[in-house]
């Protein structure tokens, strides 16, 4: 079902003029009040993004045909009908049980929800700091292709939004354009090739100013440390004792395996410091 949206979530931010979260709401408020507290759900469907071009006020009286002009330009004011897919999330991720502490769905998970959409489909995702009005600010991400058009936000919504909606808080959501997922993705999705060597894990943490985005720093990670880097991954961010005010401390793994060989610590070690340089040279990143 198409659905139409006229509230907090129609936003001057771009392409989120419409939605498929208020579905999501009402059965998350359904659910809830019959006793589900744990929600994870999902949404599909086509919304409406209005253009400039609404209509034609040259309508013929009933009984006449309408010239082709009439109806070039009330064909141009139909308004454009993506694909998009929402993903809800509140509560715990799992029930209450002996020996285990339930844990609660938090921002995270919906980025999460977003990257494993670019993951099947074969599109590289950028994930950055953003902002929307319908989520709560600094808890924001902009998903965007690599060429930076922004397909989608995630993140934890705003606590106005949730009193306003009756949801409990905390509830994190995420919404993408799969129209634009599908236009980017490759013809053929090429799986990558199972290695028989083993790989070489390396930690760096990098302390960078707070306002610099952690994708960023990452994405030069990835481009400075080579052909040898399989994949590097966030895994701390902290802020507090032993860091300068207004800087923040990022923590990555970087994963090396040659297809060829096994790497030496040297080689490993190396690709690492390159790694490490271009960050130091884009952002002045300091190892801790």
């Amino acid at each position: 079902q198409a659905l139409k949206l006229a509230n907090p979530l129609s936003a001057e931010y771009g392409y989120l003029r419409t939605s498929v979260l208020p579905g999501l709401f009402e059965v998350a408020k359904r659910n809830m009040s019959r006793g589900f507290r744990d929600l994870a759900l999902f949404e599909s469907g086509t919304v409406f993004l209005p253009g400039d071009h609404l209509g034609t006020e040259s309508i013929p009286p009933l009984g006449a045909k309408p010239s082709d002009e009439v109806l070039d330009e009330l064909y141009a004011g139909i308004p454009d009908q993506p694909l998009h897919v929402g993903v809800l999330l509140a509560g715990h991720e799992s029930a209450p049980g002996a020996g285990t502490t339930p844990r609660t769905w938090d921002w995270a998970d919906a980025v999460d929800f977003a990257r494993m959409m670019g993951d099947v489909l074969g599109v590289e995702l950028v994930v950055e700091q953003g902002t929307h009005q319908a989520f709560h600010p600094g808890r924001t991400a902009r998903i965007a292709l690599r060429s930076g058009e922004t397909v989608g936000y995630a993140g934890e919504l705003h606590p106005k939004l949730l009193a306003a909606r009756d949801m409990p808080a905390r509830t994190v959501a995420a919404e993408l354009d799969v129209d634009a997922l599908f236009d980017a993705a490759p013809d053929v999705i090429v799986a990558r090739p199972i290695s028989s060597f083993p790989i070489s894990t390396q930690d760096v943490a990098l302390v960078v100013a707070e306002d610099v985005p952690a994708e960023q720093v990452r994405e030069a990670l990835r481009e400075g440390a080579g052909e040898l880097l399989e994949d590097v991954a966030l895994f701390d961010v902290y802020a507090g004792a032993g860091i300068e005010p207004g800087s923040k401390s990022l923590a990555f793994a970087l994963r090396f395996r040659a297809p060829d060989r096994t790497l030496t610590a040297d080689e490993a070690s190396e690709a690492r410091a390159a790694a490490v340089a271009l960050a130091a040279e884009r952002f002045g990143a300091v190892q801790r």
